[in-house]
């Protein structure tokens, strides 16, 4: 099980003990969340843009290129809060529909 863990806009992971794992974002972050296979990891910057990055801290994709405020795991799907709606996306990036 892994902690995802923010601090001054870096993105960290940490296992169930409380060891540092990897570093997953550098800057900018305000929130990230975990899916519950602990296997993804999306991440809500600053400037609006959420993106995806798998457990390793690789980069797998956009998932909106702005105006989002927090993006949470909802199974296997994202929910993206924009301008006070929510929008849900596939893990593959693909808008589901708005909420």
């Amino acid at each position: 099980m892994y902690i995802v863990k923010i601090t001054n806009g870096k993105v960290e992971l940490y296992d169930e003990r409380g060891c540092y794992q990897r570093t997953i974002v550098h800057s900018n972050a305000v929130f990230a969340d975990i899916d519950m296979t602990q296997t993804m990891i999306v991440v809500t910057f600053m400037n609006g843009k959420v993106e995806l990055y798998n457990e390793r801290g690789c980069y797998q994709r956009v998932i909106v290129h702005g105006n989002a405020s927090q993006a949470r795991w909802v199974g296997r799907d994202i929910a993206v809060t924009l301008n006070g709606h929510v929008e849900i996306y596939s893990d593959r990036g693909c808008y589901i529909r708005r909420i």
